[in-house]
């Protein structure tokens, strides 16, 4: 079982930057760190998309072209959170940002965080 808890969203003009966290608590850590997590984002009236990825326990990063460049995805193993740093915001990167937990091996992302709304503002 895994429960994630997202924050940092907000209001921010175009051109600004904002992090968000996701805070993961886990039954078992070390399953859990044999996974990755996800950033997702779902604006209004279209369907959810891909962000950005982490695997825990290398480290390796995967981006959407879409935000590549501009966003970082990074993990801290110590407080076992994942943080999505956004720079050069966009009026397109409006959406709530979900952040998601894929096993090891898995082809899914199984458990997901309540959301958090980043709007971005001209």
């Amino acid at each position: 079982q895994v429960q994630l808890v997202e924050s940092g969203g907000g209001l921010v003009q175009a051109g600004g930057s904002l992090r968000l966290s996701c805070v993961c608590s886990a039954r078992t850590f070390s399953t859990f760190a044999m996974g990755s997590m996800g950033w997702f984002r779902q604006a209004p009236g279209k369907e959810r998309e891909y962000v950005a990825s982490i695997y825990w326990s290398t480290g390796d990063t995967l981006y959407a072209d879409s935000v590549k460049g501009r966003f970082t995805i990074s993990r801290d193993n110590a407080k076992i959170s994942v943080y999505l740093q956004m720079n050069s915001l966009q009026l397109e990167d409006t959406a709530v940002y979900y952040c998601a937990h894929r096993a090891g091996g898995a082809r899914e992302y199984k458990y997901w965080g309540q959301g958090t709304q980043v709007t971005v503002s001209s």
